[in-house]
């Protein structure tokens, strides 16, 4: 059922306990350096951006960016680099006890060279963490039962891929992401493949209620710049699906009338 359009100021995103007026979310891994991050960050209007815990951890060049933005923004740790709900949960927990929160971005990877999730220990680690008390977002494939069977489980949002991470391909099966939008009884972030703007679009306009994106901005030329493009985006896409696009048709309808024409 498409959602009805209703005034910008009341179109809020809510997951779990908590308010966003921006749908977009971004990773922050891959810039030329860390001002172009900080400025793309800026530029998105992003409220929410994610970084893998063991960076945080062990890497002073990612702790800086608590410093820098952490009254900006809200921090999403992620698992990833995880092959396993135990290495999963481990991560979750020590991520919670770092940043003292207990939201996570659930990565397992079953395949290293695709980067495709586990959906085996994933479903496992999701509930497991979900009885921990965390507010757990798992990145998975775009398998309409997968997203089902983890919002079931207590996943706070599903995050579908839209196609492999980093690949820059946009949405290779738009057809299955809009049955999970229409069919999930929590958000749909979708998550990896953005390659530009149109995608992100797309992404909302097939029923989405966010998009998360890395590589598209912090490898493109001009970062900040497509940190702008991406934000409206998402932006233009979330009116269109609101508005109601009209009816596909074979052949042409003429938007002006046909009657009361001047004859020859």
């Amino acid at each position: 059922m498409p959602e009805r359009a209703h005034s910008s100021t009341d179109d809020a995103l809510i997951i779990a306990d908590r308010r966003f007026t921006s749908r977009l979310f971004l990773g922050t891994a891959g810039y030329p350096n860390q001002q172009a991050m900080l400025d793309a960050v800026a530029a998105s209007g992003t409220e929410m951006v994610t970084a893998s815990i063991r960076r945080i951890s062990l890497d002073g060049y990612e702790e800086s960016l608590l410093d820098v933005l952490g009254d900006r923004v809200s921090f999403l740790p992620n698992t990833a680099g995880c092959q396993t709900a135990r290495d999963a949960v481990l991560t979750a927990e020590l991520a919670r006890e770092a940043l003292g929160t207990n939201w996570v971005k659930l990565e397992i990877i079953g395949d290293r060279e695709l980067q495709y999730p586990d959906v085996e220990e994933l479903l496992a680690a999701t509930a497991e963490l979900v009885g921990k008390g965390f507010v757990v977002l798992p990145y998975c494939t775009e398998d309409p039962v997968i997203c089902r069977k983890l919002a079931d489980a207590g996943a706070a949002a599903v995050m579908p891929l839209g196609s492999p991470i980093g690949s820059g391909l946009g949405i290779s099966n738009p057809h299955l992401i809009e049955l999970v939008a229409s069919r999930s009884p929590v958000p749909v972030v979708l998550d990896a493949g953005i390659g530009t703007a149109s995608d992100a679009a797309f992404a909302m306009e097939l029923g989405c209620s966010a998009v998360l994106l890395n590589t598209a901005i912090s490898r493109a030329d001009n970062p900040v710049l497509m940190a702008k493009a991406m934000r409206a985006g998402v932006e233009g896409g979330r009116l269109a699906r609101l508005a109601g696009r009209i009816p596909r048709r074979r052949y042409a309808e003429p938007s002006s009338p046909q009657l009361g024409l001047v004859e020859n």
